[in-house]
């Protein structure tokens, strides 16, 4: 997956292209998150800013899985 996200050596949120996806890469990132299956819990975070990024640029291919995301809808008035 390497050249689907930008190199960030900050230790924010990955960079993500939407277009550089597949159906099947964010099945496995969510398989993943579902098995909780990392070696420390930063791996964990970096899929968990994958998913939510695709998520909220609207992409598709993370709506199966929004239920990992635990995204609430907030009142900011």
């Amino acid at each position: 997956m390497g050249t689907k996200v930008s190199d960030n050596a900050t230790g924010e949120a990955p960079e993500v292209d939407p277009s550089k996806f597949t159906a099947s890469d964010v099945a496995a990132i969510a398989d993943r998150l579902e098995r909780d299956d990392y070696a420390n819990a930063f791996e964990g975070l970096n899929d968990w800013h994958i998913l939510r990024s695709l998520a909220f640029k609207g992409s598709e291919l993370a709506e199966p899985y929004r239920h990992l995301l635990d995204l609430e809808a907030f009142d900011e008035c």
